[in-house]
């Protein structure tokens, strides 16, 4: 079940550079240590042997799911983005109809995802929610405290 994951060329570099540094200066460190290790005697009783063999088996995993998630990533050019209704990496203004309160998203990909910095998850409810609609309508989305009904201002890139 290979799935195409999108994603912005900065978060695919991201990626790619992470990748990187797994593979050109944590690996060589971890083989270091496991070298280290073996020098120092008896493998059956060498407690740093096995705690570097066990780091080094974490380390393979994370670059083999680094590797897939490069592998099935495809970059959304962003010049060719449609903003007449909201989609994945649309900046959207939302109005809380409850408190009148105003809300800025940025629609991402999960691996993208910052709350602090206003991307949210494409798969998160208020995304959900949002997605398909256009500026004017009122949607009401279920987050955790109930249904909050919201007014789509904007719609950008």
């Amino acid at each position: 079940m290979s799935e195409i994951i999108y994603m912005t060329e900065d978060g695919l570099q991201k990626m790619k550079d992470e990748l990187d540094l797994l593979r050109n200066v944590e690996r060589p460190s971890i083989s270091r240590q496991i070298a280290e290790a073996r020098d120092k005697g008896d493998l059956s009783e060498n407690a740093e042997y096995s705690a570097a063999k066990e780091a080094q088996g974490m380390l393979e995993m994370k670059i083999s799911k680094l590797q897939d998630l490069v592998a099935r990533s495809r970059i959304i050019d962003e010049t060719k983005i449609d903003i007449s209704s909201v989609r994945i990496l649309h900046r959207v203004k939302i109005k809380n109809q409850s408190n009148n309160s105003v809300m800025e998203y940025q629609l991402v990909p999960e691996s993208e995802a910052n709350f602090k910095q206003g991307k949210i998850a494409v798969s998160s409810p208020i995304a959900q929610g949002l997605i398909g609609k256009k500026v004017g309508d009122i949607v009401n989305i279920k987050v955790p405290s109930g249904t909050i009904p919201f007014e789509i201002i904007s719609i950008s890139v």
